[in-house]
């Protein structure tokens, strides 16, 4: 098309072409895209942000109110203070046995868990064949120990006619009931957590894998032997390895539950020696229907654990070692 050009005395209007129309707003434009993507971020993270409220904070802080009441499932709360927090420390001595045993457990289980774990990653970081086939195998009893089955077993293995007492009997010794005797019944437990390897062995040998081969070679040219290699190079650097194992196998092991619910009858006997904390929370809240006494319980749990893993946080200065520290 042939463009013809203006009649004398009328003055040419510039046309802006189409693809620089917005160029003069460059701000608005950018304003209304962030306010877009806003919305956009806003739509997908609604599903995290229902859940947080209305699944976690929610029922924290309904679960606080109701700490202060005395409430059941079957009537309203009432307003009773800090009774129940005074009747867990003065008046309740199967409170204070179940914080004894489950500390009981904790301090013991959680060590000789950690050093087994420890002892078969340095096994398996020796090179041998099929290693992923042994880590897999390795890893099931963390899958499989905290579940309902693994504890009826564990039940019948340590029962009157387990495998266990057929075993010692071979070499002529009567066993007994390991579950049903208030001195072995807690060990049993302990042994079966121990059992549940997997998890720390899988991140102990993702940092065995981590050190450099240089300082094992600069260190047998030194002379060093395989102790002095372990003591001066291979459990220095893995230090912060052990500290996030043992933080998560504390809080973990706080909040055990079925092993001792499956493995006593959900009564925490004989004689409350496997009466865990968790198992008495239970008991209270949803056999005797004191759900006002077991939202204290839950909080103080949540108190202990918080102040224990501030502990390690504290005291990890002293003993976990970093590579980028001078």
């Amino acid at each position: 098309m042939t463009l013809s050009p203006a009649p004398a005395g009328t003055t040419e209007v510039p046309v802006t072409p189409p693809e620089k129309a917005g160029a003069s707003h460059p701000g608005r434009l950018k304003g209304s895209r962030g306010r877009s993507q806003a919305w956009a971020a806003y739509l997908f993270l609604a599903p995290w942000f229902i859940g947080l409220f209305a699944i976690t904070i929610g029922p924290m802080i309904a679960s606080l109110y109701l700490s202060f009441t005395d409430y059941s499932l079957l009537s309203e709360a009432h307003w009773v203070g800090l009774d129940n927090y005074e009747k867990m420390f003065t008046q309740d001595d199967r409170f204070m046995a179940s914080l004894q045993v489950t500390t009981t457990y904790v301090v013991v289980s959680v060590p000789l868990q950690l050093a087994f774990a420890l002892g078969l990653a340095l096994v398996l970081d020796k090179g041998l064949r099929g290693l992923s086939f042994y880590r897999s195998i390795f890893y099931l009893p963390s899958l499989l120990g905290g579940s309902v089955a693994i504890s009826i077993l564990w039940r019948k293995i340590f029962g009157v006619d387990g495998i266990v007492n057929s075993f010692l009997g071979l070499f002529g010794y009567e066993g007994h009931g390991w579950v049903t005797s208030p001195d072995t019944a807690l060990w049993t437990l302990i042994i079966l957590h121990v059992w549940t390897f997997g998890a720390p062995m899988v991140i102990f040998l993702a940092g065995l894998r981590q050190i450099p081969q240089s300082l094992y070679e600069a260190a047998s040219v030194d002379g060093a032997g395989k102790w002095r290699n372990f003591r001066s190079i291979t459990l220095p650097l893995l230090t912060p390895i052990i500290f996030f194992n043992l933080v998560l196998e504390v809080i973990k092991s706080f909040q055990s539950f079925t092993q001792s619910f499956i493995v006593s009858g959900g009564n925490g006997g004989p004689v409350d020696s496997t009466l865990f904390y968790t198992l008495y929370l239970y008991i209270k809240g949803f056999k005797n229907y004191e759900m006002g006494y077991a939202a204290g319980m839950a909080w103080v749990l949540l108190l202990i654990i918080a102040a224990l893993t501030g502990v390690n946080f504290l005291m990890s200065r002293f003993w976990v070692f970093y590579g980028d520290e001078k």
